[in-house]
């Protein structure tokens, strides 16, 4: 702690270009840090899909709840969520769209997922390395199906993974342990809905509504988006 504090008073947490003395990119951590405090967004493989499902958080009771998009289609096979600064969200998302149709103009094929992703991190990456501008302030993570269900997670540094199941935003750390200790291989879709809300259901408490939720899957029989209801979730409870 003593140590940060005396790299911040040194300005090395003025750019993202600066290293700090111990090798590190203050800016781009700060920016991982964002990411801790937005809302918790889990992605599961399961052996028939992939689904993506994330908490909206909407505090104001003003607030039209259907208007808050925390899950996003990239393609027909390929969708988004984010956690973290849903204003970069959204420029990479519409980015990744535009990058996904270019690509079956040019093709006449879907795009595989890892070759979008790459792409969205590439662009996260430049903004480490280039001065004038802040490191993206946001995780994503990327469900799609190729020639099977696949979940990526790209972060503020540009690096990508691809994992059966994670966690990103608040609660991350809590959310990845009940995935580590509740995820199997053979998990259908259905079954990986009921564990997603119920470690969502777990993390938030008695602030858990079937409201707060957004959610997606894409199914490795039409490889199709498809929104996840509220009434389709309470099914999967059952």
């Amino acid at each position: 702690m003593q140590e940060s504090v005396q790299h911040q008073m040194m300005g090395y947490d003025r750019a993202s270009t600066m290293f700090s003395p111990d090798g590190r990119l203050l800016q781009v951590e700060y920016a991982k840090k964002t990411v801790k405090q937005g809302t918790p967004v889990l992605g599961i493989v399961c052996k028939d899909g992939v689904l993506l499902l994330a908490d909206k958080r909407v505090i104001d009771k003003l607030i039209v709840v259907n208007s808050v998009e925390k899950v996003f289609q990239v393609d027909e096979h390929i969708a988004a969520a984010a956690s973290g600064i849903m204003s970069d969200a959204r420029i990479l998302i519409e980015k990744a769209q535009v990058i996904a149709q270019q690509y079956r103009v040019a093709y006449d094929e879907p795009m595989e997922p890892h070759s979008l992703v790459k792409e969205v991190s590439n662009m996260k990456q430049a903004y480490t390395q280039y001065g004038g501008a802040r490191p993206f302030g946001v995780s994503l993570l990327f469900a799609g199906v190729n020639d099977g269900p696949q979940l990526f997670l790209t972060d503020p540094t540009g690096i990508h993974w691809e994992y059966k199941a994670t966690a990103i935003g608040e609660f991350e750390d809590e959310l990845k342990e009940i995935l580590s200790k509740n995820y199997k291989d053979n998990l259908s879709l259905v079954e990986g809905v009921k564990l997603a809300t119920n470690a969502l259901k777990k993390v938030l408490g008695k602030d858990f509504n079937l409201d707060r939720l957004d959610g997606c899957s894409i199914g490795t029989s039409d490889k199709k988006f498809k929104r996840l209801t509220k009434e389709y979730i309470r099914k999967c409870q059952k």
